[in-house]
């Protein structure tokens, strides 16, 4: 399935209608900039050569989870570049799609740290509808081809995401995995001091099997989920359920 080829050609005003409305300035700002157009202009020319782009609804991850229910950024790089796993949430897949290797480390690694079993399958709908921010710093991608959009536009949106979050959270923890999400850091770091918000940034390796048990900073053993909790708990909100799906 190509991505919202409909919307792409038509120009971007349904794209930025379909995400939360305290989402939609951000979203609204960054497609009508510079990067924004140019960006427009790339995906329109690829989608002229009939390349296959996924996911079908790129900013589905600000659809799900409003601004203002913002308490934790899993942060990831880019979409699942396999034919139907991609869905515009990182890391995340369709009921009835496998699990890719990325996310069953993920659940291995929520095993390892005694949390809960989760039911059966790869979605993560319900840790978005928790206020968990499940954001990739590119947000599509081309069949086959991992970070084939990457610096073609997305990354100006990411960030301007990134420090929406750190303005307005009173209280975030922020899980950055991998190279791409952690050149954030410095950004969120900045940007909540100013604004005197409370944050926790961890980082680790990507969980891609490629990266997870690698030294110095493996993602298998980095305990996230739990100090995500304990961090939110000592913060006074609410700790994520991580067994839950929907």
């Amino acid at each position: 399935m190509a991505l919202f080829q409909a919307d792409c050609l038509q120009g971007w005003p349904p794209l930025v209608a379909s995400v939360a409305p305290d989402w939609q300035p951000c979203a609204a700002d960054f497609l009508a900039s510079a990067h924004g157009q140019r960006l427009s202009q790339f995906l329109n020319q690829r989608l002229a050569q009939k390349v296959t782009i996924y996911p079908p609804q790129p900013l589905r991850a600000l659809a799900l989870t409003p601004l203002g229910t913002v308490k934790v950024v899993i942060l990831g790089q880019d979409p699942y570049h396999g034919p139907g796993q991609a869905e515009g949430l990182a890391f995340s897949v369709a009921p009835g799609i496998q699990p890719p290797p990325s996310l069953r480390n993920i659940f291995k690694e929520l095993q390892q740290e005694g949390m809960p079993a989760r039911a059966q399958g790869g979605s993560l709908v319900g840790w978005a509808e928790q206020g968990v921010l499940l954001l990739n710093t590119c947000l599509t991608v081309e069949d086959g081809l991992p970070a084939s959009h990457a610096k073609r536009g997305w990354e100006s949106l990411t960030d301007a995401v990134v420090m929406q979050v750190a303005q307005t959270a009173p209280v975030c923890a922020y899980l950055l995995w991998g190279a791409h999400a952690q050149s954030k850091a410095p950004l969120i770091q900045q940007v909540a001091a100013a604004h005197g918000r409370s944050i926790l940034v961890l980082q680790s390796n990507h969980p891609s099997p490629l990266s997870a048990l690698r030294p110095p900073n493996p993602f298998i053993g980095n305990r996230h989920f739990q100090r995500a909790n304990d961090f939110l708990a000592r913060s006074g909100a609410t700790a994520i359920d991580w067994s839950r799906t929907a």
